[in-house]
Order: structure tokens, then C-alpha cells, then sequence
């Protein structure tokens, strides 16, 4: 071998790249924000979120009429009267089964017609679509009249039946354009290829689809349960009898035009809380998955 083909058999060096200077110890970069004005914002921002909290909380668990700033000696009278005298354990099981049952009809219904709008064409899709859209803009009091009319005529005021439907027709369409907006991020080819081995579209949807669907099917369950359980109007409107009232509705009865029980309004308000933040503290994984995915365009 010559020394010229030899030259070209040995490889070019190969020149790493610089890597930037680090600062020194002690100094910062130019583009490093200062720890102060990180933890300023949100220690400022905790304060005005957790202290709410911290006085709900010292009402519910303090003495009446004691004026202490720290909950004790400590008690459980109020939560005690509110779940037996105020009956809020009937307010409980009762908006328990209104957030379930609306989390039920909600998801399944939205998901029908989100994979309908996902996977079909039609002639007034991009209508229908709009239409979804403007109907966020209305408000629920505007739906108060006709669906009043509507669940007279079916003989279904002061039934837990017509706040399920009431509070499902008004989730459906953020729910619907949530699970579309996810099933478009399903790859199409996954489903043909199940075809192809034979299965068919709701096959195909049942064993490849719905499992990758398990985030945006809980965002939109957890939405649609927080929002029938914290829901007033509804509720109000077309419930009458006090065994068929919800804990929004029976949290307005502790107040009245002439005093106020602060300890049992609180007992009731911690009582309220307290599933949905339990609820969210299981599925917040799922929950930020679900709604960042659906937000995406496919």
C-alpha cells in the first residue's frame, strides 16, 4: 500500500465541540432568574391560597363562639350536627349519586360522539362542530326555563333524574370535543391493522382504541363529576323536598336572612371538599395527560 492510499485510509480526526464555559461558583448566569423571585410569587400566592383553607378549617374544629386563632381545645360538634340535624348525610349520598350517574352518561356519551367526529366525515360536520363551540358561550341559567318546561311535561321535577340530565346536556360539549381531539391523536393505522387480523370497528375500538383512551376518558369523568358536585342552580331549580336536595343546596340552607352558623357552615364546606380533593389526589397524573393531549389539534 502507498503512503498516499494509506493517507486516505486513515479516518479524519474528529473535532469535538467546545463545550460553553460554566460560571464560576458563586455567580450565576445572565439568564438564571434569582431564587427570590421564584420562591417570592409563590410563597405569596400560597398564602393567599391555603389561608382560606386554614380558617374554614378553624371554624369547623373550634369551640362556638371561641375566638382563638389556633383550633383548640379541638371539637367535632359542628361536623356532627351538620351530618345528623342539617341532614347532610342525605345531601351526601344524594350528590354522590348525581356526580357518578353524570359521570357515567357524560363519558359514554362523548365518547360515541367524539370517535363519530374523529374517525367520520359528514356534510355538516364543521357545523356541528361550531355549534358545539357556541354553545359554551351560553350560560346555565339561560337553560333554566326550557328545561324546566321540558322535565315538567315529563313529570320529572323534584327527581334526581332530571339534575342528571340537566348537568349531562351540559357537559357534553366540552366533553365531546375533548375525546375527539384525543381519539385524533390515536394513530388510524392501529385500527387498521386490527382489521386486518380480522376483527371489526367495534372490536378494533374495544381492544385498540379504548385502552390508549384511559387519560382523556378520566379528565373528562373527574371534570364532569367536580362540576355536577359543586353545581348550585340546577339542584336548586328543580329539587323540592329536603331528601332530595344536594350539599350545595344544603349548604345555602345553613345560612339565613338573620344569623349565620359559621362552625357548621364550615363543617359542611369541609365536608364538601373533601371527596374532590381526594379524588383529585388519585387521578391528577391521568388528569394532566388527559387534558394537555386533548387540547392538541390532530
Amino acid at each position: 500500500m502507498s503512503v498516499k492510499e494509506a493517507t486516505k485510509a486513515v479516518p479524519a480526526p474528529v473535532h469535538a465541540t467546545p463545550e460553553p464555559p460554566r460560571p464560576a461558583k458563586g455567580h450565576r448566569a445572565w439568564d438564571e432568574a434569582p431564587r427570590w423571585q421564584i420562591y417570592l410569587p409563590l410563597g405569596i400566592y400560597l398564602l393567599f391560597t391555603l389561608v382560606p383553607f386554614y380558617w374554614i378549617l378553624l371554624f369547623s374544629l373550634r369551640p362556638a363562639g371561641s375566638t382563638s386563632l389556633v383550633p383548640w381545645p379541638m371539637t367535632f360538634d359542628h361536623f356532627e350536627k351538620v351530618w345528623t340535624e342539617r341532614s347532610f348525610g342525605t345531601y351526601f349520598g344524594n350528590s354522590v349519586l348525581v356526580g357518578v350517574a353524570t359521570l357515567l352518561m357524560t363519558t359514554l356519551v362523548a365518547l360515541a360522539g367524539g370517535y363519530a367526529l374523529a374517525r367520520f366525515d359528514f356534510k355538516v360536520k364543521r357545523a356541528f362542530m361550531l355549534a358545539l363551540l357556541c354553545s359554551q358561550f351560553v350560560p346555565g341559567a339561560l337553560l333554566l326555563v326550557p328545561l324546566f318546561e321540558i322535565f315538567a311535561e315529563l313529570q320529572m321535577i323534584n327527581s334526581l333524574g332530571s339534575v342528571i340530565l340537566a348537568e349531562t346536556v351540559f357537559q357534553l360539549p366540552l366533553s365531546m370535543i375533548l375525546i375527539s381531539n384525543f381519539i385524533k391523536n390515536v394513530p388510524y393505522s392501529l385500527e387498521e391493522a386490527a382489521w386486518v387480523d380480522g376483527c371489526n370497528r367495534m372490536t378494533a375500538f374495544r381492544i385498540v382504541v379504548l385502552p390508549l383512551l384511559r387519560p382523556g376518558l378520566i379528565a373528562v369523568g373527574s371534570f364532569a363529576f367536580v362540576h355536577s358536585w359543586n353545581h348550585f342552580l340546577f339542584a336548586l331549580m328543580f329539587l323540592n323536598n329536603q331528601d332530595k336536595q344536594t350539599i350545595p343546596v344544603g349548604l345555602n340552607s345553613l345560612m339565613s336572612a338573620d344569623s349565620v352558623d359559621l362552625g357548621a357552615l364550615a363543617a359542611g364546606g369541609i365536608i364538601a371538599a373533601v371527596p374532590v380533593v381526594i379524588v383529585f389526589a388519585f387521578i391528577q397524573k391521568w388528569l394532566i395527560t388527559g387534558f394537555s393531549a386533548g387540547a392538541v389539534k390532530g
